[in-house]
């Protein structure tokens, strides 16, 4: 089960993606454990040279730094498109077109969001978006039982030439685009990649650092990928790290909130994203999982896994009131309407083994206009 996520815009188990043949002729850790620590020292990444690491937590921090040092910086030295490969601007707009589309189709709270976003924030982040959704289609798509490493290795070919300026195809050619004109890193698009690779060799995860880098892979990574395009604001007194930190905060929130609404989906296709030993100390084994019964046990871990994903979403609330103001809506709208699914599971007494939880189209309207509210004043929750 892996889930890409626009910081919370999330493509898993929707309706398949049709994309075309290319028109073109050419073939296609901010960590919240048991103990609550939202914050992660600096003094984390302090060594310098070839290092080990304590646990996966620490790996993800030092992309973080990194995609925050990008964006503190002026865009300099940044390649430009490769002149062999010329896209005109009818091409251009014609690509964004067809992104915004896909993800009017697919994300349609978090499209009519990105509607407040300057023209040029807009495109590029739906740009990211499609890019994100087609990466988790390879493993989730309709096609996805032929896909093999040698199918992401391409893709993950693909997605350099895309960095140098040689898109494969107009959606290719839209976040081509957008990396020209953004400081935006290829890491987080390989680690998502790398997610992927996860998912076809990997259905259990033994603990929360486990499963921790694995959420990193397959949504933290898109809140990486998205914060240099919707900005920071201007009067901003935050820390360009706490921003990105508050961004994997909320792909980790979201993709956990995944995890648990689809604990018997995943356990009928023999999955579990769930770690072990917190199922081993609560008195439960994958045998219950395969049983799928809501037992008092069962009850008791939902009821800590809804806990630990709630102070995610907390943790990176803050984050979102530091981004450019147009850019708060849409994340903000997407949040609120995500953290309802936990507030389904537990009003469906923890039954997520036969019922799906999701949020009714009434609460997702009445949501939008309280996004809005606290888009504007600033308003936190309490």
């Amino acid at each position: 089960m892996s889930g890409s996520v626009l910081w919370l815009a999330s493509p898993v188990h929707t309706k398949s993606l049709a994309i075309p043949s290319s028109r073109w002729g050419r073939r296609s850790h901010c960590r919240i454990s048991s103990s609550v620590s939202v914050s992660v020292s600096a003094t984390l990444v302090a060594t310098a040279g070839p290092r080990s690491y304590e646990s996966y937590e620490e790996m993800v921090y030092e992309v973080v730094l990194k995609q925050a040092a990008l964006t503190r910086k002026e865009r300099t030295n940044r390649g430009v498109l490769d002149e062999s490969v010329p896209l005109s601007w009818d091409l251009l707009s014609d690509a964004y077109e067809r992104c915004g589309e896909v993800c009017e189709e697919y994300a349609k709270t978090f499209y009519l969001g990105t509607l407040l976003m300057t023209p040029e924030r807009r495109k590029a982040i739906w740009a990211i978006y499609v890019w994100c959704r087609r990466t988790d289609e390879l493993v989730d798509g309709p096609n996805a039982s032929h896909i093999t490493p040698t199918a992401l290795d391409r893709w993950e070919k693909r997605l350099d030439d895309l960095f140098k300026g040689r898109p494969y195809d107009m959606y290719d050619a839209a976040l081509s685009d957008t990396i020209s004109k953004f400081p935006v890193d290829i890491q987080p698009f390989k680690d998502m990649i790398e997610g992927m690779r996860l998912d076809l060799k990997k259905s259990r995860y033994q603990n929360f650092d486990e499963l921790y880098l694995y959420c990193y892979y397959v949504a933290g990574t898109v809140g990486l990928m998205s914060v240099p395009v919707m900005g920071i604001a201007p009067d901003s007194k935050a820390s360009t790290e706490s921003v990105y930190n508050a961004a994997l905060a909320l792909g980790i929130a979201n993709q956990l909130t995944n995890i648990l609404r689809d604990v018997g989906e995943d356990a009928r296709r023999g999955r579990i994203y769930l770690p072990l030993d917190e199922l081993a100390q609560a008195g439960l084994t994958e045998d219950d999982i395969f049983a799928g019964k809501v037992t008092d046990k069962w009850r008791n871990f939902m009821k800590d896994q809804i806990k630990r994903t709630r102070m995610f979403y907390d943790a990176a609330e803050q984050g979102i009131f530091e981004l450019n103001p147009q850019s708060r809506w849409p994340v903000l709208a997407s949040s609120l309407l995500y953290r309802q699914i936990l507030d389904s599971i537990e009003a469906n007494d923890y039954n997520n083994f036969t019922k799906r939880a999701y949020v009714s189209k009434a609460k997702k309207l009445l949501s939008l206009p309280v996004a809005y509210a606290k888009a504007t004043l600033g308003l936190k929750s309490s």
